[in-house]
């Protein structure tokens, strides 16, 4: 991991040069998240809202975050499908920043769609949500580049991807598998926290 955390240096995002390479991903205010305030275990999911495997993935980690209090998960949203990619993506990106305790809603339902998004979709999640149409803001693209080009450094050439402890896994994992990393990650920094 801390060959991973030096080679996130390099990214030239004005955003990510102000930070750490560990604040960056861990630790973002612009990035969102859920679970623990101060976890023993971060898990970092690159993400896509037109992803098929996803949508099956994503369910499983708020599941993992509900049953271990110890961990938080962030979401690095990944518009790798496309322009409703895009357009998903900074609708969610502007609920975070306008009405935090309102993303897991959004997320939960953009996650729970059949099919691609449009600007429709989009909208009716942020509706679902019991918010205002909003308008997307700069910084919801920015963040947007931002994980793009944290995925470029790290090597991460589709979604999902995950993060956990000083894993980084490809592609979406049985939910069994999904258990027994966290368990072992867990154990490891509750070892290396003592």
């Amino acid at each position: 991991m801390k060959t991973l955390m030096l080679i996130m240096m390099m990214v030239i995002s004005p955003v990510v040069l102000a930070m750490t390479p560990e604040d960056t991903l861990f630790n973002n205010p612009a990035s969102p998240w859920f679970g623990a305030k101060n976890p023993r275990l971060t898990i970092v999911s690159f993400t896509d809202y037109n992803c098929p495997y996803c949508k099956q993935f994503d369910p499983m980690l708020e599941k993992v975050a509900k049953e271990n209090p110890d961990i938080k998960v962030v979401i690095k949203l990944l518009p790798f499908r496309g322009a409703s990619s895009i357009i998903a993506g900074r609708a969610a990106m502007t609920v975070w920043e306008q009405h935090p305790e309102k993303f897991l809603v959004v997320h939960q339902r953009l996650m729970s769609k059949k099919g691609q998004h449009d600007e429709a979709s989009a909208l009716e999640a942020v509706k679902y949500a019991g918010l205002e149409p909003i308008r997307v803001t700069p910084a919801s693209y920015l963040e947007l580049k931002t994980n793009v080009e944290i995925a470029e450094v790290l090597g991460i050439q589709g979604t999902p991807a995950t993060i956990i402890g000083d894993q980084l896994i490809a592609g979406a994992i049985s939910r069994e598998d999904l258990q027994k990393v966290v368990k072992e990650q867990l154990a490891k920094a509750k070892h290396d926290q003592a």
